[in-house]
């Protein structure tokens, strides 16, 4: 491993809390060539209400339109992150649909940049954007810095999953006994209380006692419920 990888794992390593450690994706992004930087992290649970986090050093009052008009539900960017683990470079074609977006982007001086998505644990995906105001990409910065530009986002989003993980998936920090599992891995199954007992060897009454309290661990309102968040969360 080269001596700058090195370097950069060294320095994720220490880092401690959220905010630091987007200090430091930051000098590096900047050395990199970016002025601005933005790391973002997607919790596909729970389902009925996916949370996003976003740590950016975007133009102030960039931050405020997008938040105030929810460019959220319509960035392409975000839409080429849930659904791709290729870099984009922003272009034209890549806001095509969005012209009034693009537009008011640039605008605020976010005319040069790229997106890198990254999938994590528990199917979470974290995506760094770095922009600049001026000086197109050219293919031979692209070729000099590509893999720079991999390896700053995956080890950002590693980090910064380690943070922000358990805010945004509490149910992932969740330790679930092994009888409460083996309950559950049977109620996905479809089996009945009195089904788990017969296989358990157990009383009836303690598979319903397993049962409760995985529900209540995982906050769910009934068996089925927990048994499909606990699938999701890679605990069965």
């Amino acid at each position: 491993m080269k001596v700058w990888q090195i370097d950069q794992l060294q320095t994720f390593r220490l880092t401690k809390g959220d905010q630091t450690l987007f200090q430091a994706t930051s000098i590096l992004a900047e050395e990199l060539g970016f002025e601005y930087c933005a790391l973002s992290m997607h919790a596909p649970l729970p389902a009925s209400n996916p949370t996003t986090a976003v740590i950016t050093n975007y133009p102030e009052g960039w931050q405020l339109a997008y938040q105030h008009n929810n460019y959220f539900a319509i960035d392409p960017t975000v839409r080429h992150g849930l659904r791709s683990q290729n870099m984009l470079i922003w272009s034209d074609m890549a806001f095509a649909e969005t012209p009034d977006f693009w537009e008011e982007a640039q605008a605020a001086g976010l005319r040069v940049g790229l997106a890198l998505p990254t999938r994590g644990t528990h199917d979470v995906i974290g995506m760094l954007s770095l922009a600049r105001s001026d000086e197109q990409i050219s293919s031979v910065e692209l070729k000099d810095k590509q893999f720079k530009l991999a390896w700053l986002a995956q080890i950002a989003n590693l980090g910064m999953s380690q943070h922000l993980i358990p805010k945004l998936m509490p149910a992932t920090e969740i330790q679930l006994t092994d009888r409460e599992l083996s309950a559950l891995r049977w109620v996905a199954e479809g089996k009945t209380s009195e089904d788990i007992a017969d296989i358990l060897r157990i009383a009836e009454r303690t598979v319903n006692f397993h049962i409760n309290n995985a529900v209540t661990k995982l906050g769910t309102t009934n068996r089925t419920a927990a048994a499909v968040q606990a699938a999701q969360l890679g605990l069965l």
